[in-house]
């Protein structure tokens, strides 16, 4: 779905090699869920994956005179073409803000394509423009 998900937001990546990245996705997958640090969440129908989201933990420098909770950091959400609007995205988000709630996670955190940003706003998340960004050359 990864791969799918890059090619309908931009088509030059089509012409990439499928099986490095494969191998280097799968090696991330591997990695990522062995860590304790990642979580994804799917919504699937007789076997097969329609929706996911990947959280990653940001854990923060402890601060005095508070308990310092980790945040989460939001990336890879993607429901396949034929079965959006039809609310299996907004279920499944649902349910990571849920799990932020009972986990005491202090916010979530993603950056939205000018697409999606309405899907977001509508499942109460607030657009906003404070984070800066560096690009090492």
């Amino acid at each position: 779905m990864r791969w799918d998900f890059t090619i309908e937001y931009d088509e030059s990546k089509r012409h990439a090699s499928f099986s490095e990245f494969e191998k280097e996705c799968q090696s991330f997958l591997e990695n990522a869920i062995a860590s304790g640090q990642w979580f994804i969440w799917v919504a699937e129908e007789n076997g097969k994956i329609l929706s996911h989201i990947y959280i990653e933990l940001i854990h923060k420098v402890p601060r005095p005179g508070r308990i310092t909770y980790p945040f989460a950091y939001m990336t890879n959400v993607y429901t396949i073409p034929e079965f959006r609007n039809r609310g299996i995205g907004s279920k499944v988000l649902k349910r990571v803000n849920n799990w932020t709630k009972e986990n005491n996670y202090e916010f979530v955190i993603v950056w939205p394509s000018d697409e999606s940003i309405h899907f977001y706003q509508k499942n109460g998340y607030v657009h906003c423009t404070e984070t800066m960004e560096y690009f090492p050359s």
